[in-house]
């Protein structure tokens, strides 16, 4: 038996699924708690505050609780206190800084500060991973970040270890607590946790890294939270959903604060509870608590981990807390809350609730208490002060991290292009770009291949009865049947769920080459590929990376594409600091950059023109093993000394044709091909207009805002001395691609359409 037929990736019965786990149900405490009986589920939020209970009525709910509540130490319980007053002043502190103009910007975390105290009293920094949201204040510095470097966030210090100066405040990040510099979308975190936990679960089914995964623990638990407005967003369901049917052990903390900005939970959720809406989640584990009280929420985060780091798979706390500061300084509650709304929230105050609590039950006296908070007070004016005097970033710092510092894709060390010994009969841009796949999966065991539809058969005990699919454009057959469906797998029909698992993956050392099944689906995924791939690695200051390879079929000319499988708005990729974009022409380039592109360190996006996968003219031999181009090196296909052609993709082949009309004509045409779009070749386009004094760019895209204008207008600025011509561009039109033959002809650049532009400009 090989080591992928352990994929068990849906539950064959219900009594594989998780049980329903609510605090309302008897339990069996964890080792480290004791506890007789649950706590009483939190009632639903109602719009009128709870009448006032009874002094004798409240006295025997107390003793019941104190019965229920797990045996922590006096020295845990001060310490818990302790973390949860510090993130509360350091809240206040932000503000005060904010209206006095030292800082800019201020989001808290009070009333959340018991729940996420209590999850960091149970996770361990270092081992397990974090993903956490702005709120999460108080579990950084349980974890182990101190006031000094939070505030140092708040001032945008260089020596802030969460972005360097480069995020907002409350953006958490730190290397060495495994906190994942975290960004500003809604949601877009929880994918990548996903990501993050399944690299754990991949490594543990790939043998060949079984003894290199020096950073993954046995029973380690990726943590990620957040608030009930993110659960209206479909990347949370998407993330529960492969959580769930890997059965992965990440711990979902839901922070319900009521409110998203101003929009209440019963408008954002169906019911007002989406723990109701996710109770049938199988392999879930499910439960509630009060998350303002913080002995109830130490109990219920310590039962969900340990349900984690058993494996029996995700577990889903659902903590009903209190937001007694507006969203941030940006909002005033008070424009939508009622004051009788939030009195009541006050009274629910947990830092105020457990400081009660330990004076009551004897810990601490009121002096006691007092002096905490004074040593708080003091810890967090000079901690302010020392941010305050820390210095700034330099502004010639503003471009490092951008892309990888330590590999450079556009250096010599990819260039083997040069006297490359083919061999072999000719093969298609497919069958090249195919070839690459597998000598890269055979070289690095921590390159995964997945997709939608990019397996040969997911349920593998057909393999040897079926030929297999291998993609859609069968550019990766066999691949799965070769390194298994541990490396080799099939997605749910869902690019943001693609591309945000494997900036998780690649986080943590795997090298996820994904396929996004053509570019016009693209678009659910341009959150994670513009907010989080792009610049994660600038944000954080170069702590944290992810180089993932999107291989993406673009392009028309397909007699019946239309719409929405024709479209070519490079133009919006390449304008994104960060990302990578190749763009070949022909079988042979397509095997060297892609190549390239998996070894290089930076995100890339790999646009595969569908037009040109199976074109005899664009056939080669196969080249070595290490065949590599680099980016930013333009490819002269065809010299030339009266006009130049600058093109890439399908127009290549299209000038080529074009150039040979104009020969006839007694015009020399020398058409270069970019290849790479982000970078792209300067000096190679300079040269040629150089040479030949007139220019065209030619491309697929749509002509006003097209990647064209960019390079005219480039070219316009720095080589005006050289032109005797204006700059030309021969593009599509500014619609759309239409389904009937003709209109599509019409639509798309043709050769004839580039011959007609080499005679118009030549006898300019």
């Amino acid at each position: 038996m090989t080591d992928t037929k352990v994929l068990k990736l849906v539950p064959k019965t219900k009594a594989e699924a998780a049980p329903r786990v609510d605090v309302t149900e008897e339990k069996k405490a964890p080792a480290a708690v004791t506890a007789q009986s649950a706590p009483q589920p939190i009632p639903k939020p109602t719009t009128q505050p709870a009448a006032p209970v009874r002094a004798p009525e409240q006295r025997q709910q107390q003793k019941a609780a104190r019965r229920e509540r797990p045996r922590l130490s006096p020295e845990e319980m001060l310490r818990m206190y302790r973390t949860m007053y510090l993130s509360r002043r350091l809240d206040d502190k932000e503000i005060q800084l904010k209206n006095q103009n030292k800082i800019f910007f201020q989001i808290s975390g009070a009333g959340h500060e018991a729940i996420l105290v209590a999850a960091g009293m149970v996770l361990k920094p270092g081992y397990d991973w974090f993903y956490p949201y702005y709120r999460d204040r108080a579990l950084c510095l349980q974890l182990g970040m101190t006031p000094l470097e939070q505030l140092l966030s708040a001032v945008g210090a260089a020596k802030d270890p969460n972005s360097h100066g480069r995020q907002m405040p409350s953006h958490w990040g730190n290397k060495k607590l495994n906190i994942v510099s975290q960004s500003s979308p809604t949601g877009t975190q929880l994918l990548q946790a996903v990501g993050c936990s399944e690299a754990g679960y991949r490594f543990k089914l790939i043998k060949e890294l079984r003894k290199r995964a020096s950073n993954f623990q046995k029973d380690e638990v990726v943590y990620v939270s957040l608030g009930d407005g993110t659960t209206s967003e479909g990347e949370f369901w998407e993330a529960l959903n492969t959580a769930c049917n890997l059965k992965l052990p990440v711990l979902f903390l839901l922070e319900d604060n009521g409110y998203a900005i101003s929009v209440p939970v019963e408008v954002q959720t169906a019911g007002g509870d989406v723990s109701r809406l996710v109770e049938n989640f199988p392999n879930l584990y499910l439960q509630r608590c009060d998350g303002t009280d913080a002995l109830e929420s130490f109990e219920v985060v310590k039962r969900a981990v340990q349900y984690c780091r058993e494996g029996k798979g995700p577990s889903f706390v659902h903590a009903r807390v209190i937001r007694p500061y507006s969203h941030s300084l940006s909002d005033d509650e008070k424009l939508y809350r009622p004051d009788e709304e939030r009195t009541a929230d006050a009274e629910r105050d947990p830092v105020k609730r457990f400081g009660a609590v330990l004076i009551e039950e004897g810990v601490v006296d009121q002096d006691g208490l007092q002096r905490i908070k004074d040593e708080v007070d003091r810890e967090v004016n000079e901690a302010a002060d020392a941010a305050l005097a820390s210095p700034q970033p330099d502004p010639k710092t503003v471009k490092l991290f951008v892309y990888s510092p330590d590999v450079d894709p556009t250096s010599k060390e990819f260039d083997t292009e040069e006297g490359a010994q083919l061999s072999g009969n000719a093969g298609t841009m497919v069958d090249l770009i195919n070839r690459c796949l597998h000598t890269e999966m055979a070289r690095d065991p921590r390159v995964i291949a997945f997709g939608e539809d990019v397996a040969d058969c997911s349920r593998e005990e057909f393999l040897d009865r079926v030929k297999g699919k291998g993609g859609v454009f069968k550019v990766t057959a066999n691949l799965q049947r070769k390194f298994g469906s541990a490396r080799v797998f099939n997605s749910p029909l869902a690019e943001a769920n693609i591309v945000g698992r494997a900036i998780g993956m690649a986080t943590r050392g795997l090298k996820p080459v994904v396929e996004i099944q053509f570019f016009d689906y693209i678009w659910p995924a341009m959150h994670q590929i513009r907010n989080e791939l792009a610049v994660l690695r600038w944000r954080s200051g170069g702590e944290w990376k992810a180089p993932v390879v999107m291989r993406v079929p673009v392009g028309g000319y397909l007699k019946g594409g239309a719409v929405y499988h024709s479209q070519s708005g490079v133009s919006t990729f390449t304008q994104i600091p960060g990302l990578r974009v190749i763009y070949p022409s022909n079988a042979l380039d397509a095997n060297g950059l892609l190549r390239t592109a998996i070894r290089a360190d930076d995100p890339v996006l790999f646009l595969e023109h569908k037009h040109l996968y199976r074109q005899t003219y664009n056939k080669s031999q196969y080249p070595p093993d290490d065949f590599m181009i680099p980016f930013g090196k333009a490819r002269t296909v065809r010299e030339g000394k009266d006009l130049s052609i600058v093109t890439y993709g399908a127009l290549v082949q299209r000038s080529l044709v074009a150039a040979r009309q104009a020969e006839q004509q007694g015009i020399s045409v020398e058409v270069v091909d970019l290849r790479s779009l982000q970078p792209y070749d300067w000096n190679a386009i300079a040269a040629t207009v150089k040479k030949t004094n007139r220019v065209i760019v030619a491309h697929e895209d749509s002509l006003s805002f097209g990647y064209g204008a960019e390079i005219a207008a480039r070219i316009s600025d720095e080589l005006f001395e050289y032109l005797d011509a204006p700059v030309r561009r021969v593009a599509a039109m500014d619609t759309f691609v239409a389904y009937a033959p003709q209109l599509e002809d019409a639509i798309l650049p043709q050769s004839s359409d580039v011959a007609k532009a080499i005679s118009e400009l030549h006898s300019y």
